[in-house]
């Protein structure tokens, strides 16, 4: 793949994100300063590589799971990558919504407060369902917001995220997962693969239990870059709260 393929995948998926609709070779035209012809020919290119495809004839494309995991890959690595004490940092320093997160959570005494408040709060800024993990206990929030998304108009997908939720706790003891940020897109999760969901979650250390997660679970169209970027900081600042109990 080229670098400037690479770049289309990226403004394809990112606009996809933000409108909801299939992207043309005129948006990207724009982006891009170049020919519609151009950007037709490298969309031709991508689809040909899996990594976009049309949804019907007379369409924009949209990426497919593997687009999707290309550019994934790309911001966990970064993430992954970024020592605790500097995220923590960037975290202080960073956005509004940051910011934000980080001082509902530091503004609760009690480790149950702290967890609630997290999750909602990435309900609120994420729009997608939010949960936790810690011990036997298991906190879920933003049904209403998760299923008013148009992916979930279909009874069916409704059905599969149903099915991926009520296996997540088991799920996510047997596979453990322990990286910075875990992100499992669409047909990737072992559990409601039709949901077309991605769940993006962090393990987090705790004096409570060896096995805490905290995440969400949203459409496979979202900003993947600003979530991942909220998940993991969320269990960072929950870390801080409870040792600091």
């Amino acid at each position: 793949m080229t670098e400037r393929q690479k770049k289309i995948l990226y403004a394809i998926i990112e606009e996809y994100a933000e409108l909801a609709t299939p992207v043309g070779s005129v948006t990207l035209a724009k982006l891009f300063d170049c020919s519609s012809a151009t950007i037709r020919a490298e969309m031709v290119r991508l689809e040909q590589m899996g990594y976009i495809m049309q949804p019907h004839t007379s369409a924009g494309r949209i990426p497919t799971d593997a687009g999707y995991r290309l550019y994934v890959n790309s911001l966990q690595e970064n993430l992954e990558n970024e020592p605790k004490k500097e995220a923590l940092e960037e975290h202080a320093q960073g956005d509004r919504t940051t910011r934000a997160l980080a001082t509902r959570i530091q503004a609760q005494t009690r480790a149950d407060y702290a967890i609630r408040t997290a999750v909602d709060s990435l309900v609120e800024l994420t729009g997608n369902l939010g949960l936790a993990t810690i011990g036997d206990q298991l906190y879920i929030s933003g049904f209403g917001g998760l299923f008013a998304q148009p992916e979930f108009i279909q009874n069916a997908q409704v059905q599969a995220v149903g099915k991926l939720l009520d296996n997540i706790k088991p799920w996510l003891q047997e596979v453990q997962p322990n990286e910075a940020i875990n992100v499992y897109i669409g047909s990737e999760n072992p559990i409601g693969k039709a949901s077309n969901v991605s769940l993006i979650i962090s393990r987090f250390h705790s004096p409570y239990s060896d096995s805490s997660y905290i995440g969400v679970l949203g459409p496979t169209r979202q900003s993947y870059k600003r979530v991942m970027s909220l998940v993991r900081h969320a269990g960072l600042m929950l870390e801080e709260v409870l040792y600091d109990e």
